[in-house]
């Protein structure tokens, strides 16, 4: 297939573009390096997909924003993608709450450009998005499913994500294109994000800072290991059972007490941890749990990591990679 990836250099972005190589695939990718959070992270992750270049399908990157229209137009036309895979975003939602316009922009401009490129293709691709468990806000009801009501987010991160669904569905209803959005719950691993809370975590262990856990510890994540999510996602490129619209949830399908996964962090770091318990911080929510049958009926996804197992893997790279390369885990300006 010739596919394309917006966001190939970030963390999901990277190591889907991985295994789309490796399964033989001409791969596109588009990356604006936006400096969110370091970039030479960014810049060693494609060096590893040049390494693989070659070995597998054929990947051409291009260091580009979504929010050009005409670039990405440019794009579009010489790489005719079967399959849209659209990860590029301003992620982080405490972020949207001191950035906003840097939200709107890339999560609604952007989005708004690539389906625009998607119905201007001579052949339209089928696009898949990346959406979020953000956009079930305050909800109680766990798991998540896709059949509960997401009409009250709680940060302008999850309202962008829930308006990309909306302007997918109209996009579906109008111009006939095949969408499918994915909301993903708490992805981790190597190569992994250092704005995230596992990353800073592990920053703050191995620096013997205390670390700053929200709603006093009482915070349920569904942890989902990138190698499990990269299952999904391909097996939404490749699948052939898909409506003309669809949103799945893609996670573990399990709620995880966040102190617990400190423990097993603390343990793999060898370090006994100083934990500052502090109150909610806006935006956030205190759990979040995928129910993920909906995605398993049509793809046969069935995630394989629990932490006890993910989080070991995630060390390993930190402690070989990061410690050893000073990744600081603040955002440059």
């Amino acid at each position: 297939m010739k596919i394309l990836v917006t966001g190939a250099a970030g963390f999901i972005g990277f190591h889907l573009t991985g295994r789309l190589l490796r399964d033989g695939n001409d791969l596109t990718g588009v990356d604006n390096m936006a400096p969110y959070y370091n970039v030479q992270l960014k810049r060693d992750r494609l060096n590893v997909l040049d390494r693989a270049h070659g070995m597998s399908g054929h990947f051409v990157f291009h260091e580009m924003d979504i929010c050009d229209l005409q670039a990405l137009k440019r794009v579009f036309e010489a790489s005719r993608p079967d399959c849209v895979v659209h990860l590029a975003a301003q992620p982080g939602v405490r972020y949207s709450v001191t950035h906003p316009l840097a939200c709107q922009k890339a999560n609604l401009d952007g989005f708004l450009n690539v389906l625009e490129c998607c119905r201007s293709a001579s052949v339209k691709p089928r696009l898949v998005y990346a959406s979020s468990s953000a956009v079930y806000g305050g909800n109680k009801t766990l798991p998540f499913s896709e059949d509960q009501a997401v009409d009250h987010p709680v940060s302008l991160y999850a309202a962008t994500k829930r308006a990309n669904e909306l302007m997918a569905h109209v996009y579906s209803h109008l111009y006939g294109i095949q969408t499918i959005g994915l909301r993903f719950f708490t992805v981790y691993g190597p190569w992994y994000r250092p704005d995230m809370a596992i990353y800073l975590f592990s920053d703050a262990m191995t620096q013997g800072r205390s670390l700053q856990v929200f709603n006093y510890g009482r915070m349920q994540r569904d942890f989902t290991y990138v190698d499990d999510i990269v299952e999904g996602v391909v097996g939404c490129v490749t699948g052939n059972t898909f409506d003309r619209y669809e949103i799945f949830n893609i996670g573990n399908n399990k709620a995880e007490q966040i102190m617990d996964m400190i423990d097993i962090l603390a343990f793999e770091l060898g370090v006994k941890p100083k934990v500052e318990l502090l109150p909610m911080q806006d935006g956030d929510v205190s759990a979040t749990w995928a129910n993920v049958d909906r995605l398993k009926a049509k793809t046969g996804y069935e995630p394989k990591t629990p932490i006890r197992v993910g989080i070991p893997k995630f060390v390993e790279w930190y402690k070989a990679y990061a410690l050893k390369n000073n990744l600081p885990t603040t955002r440059t300006p």
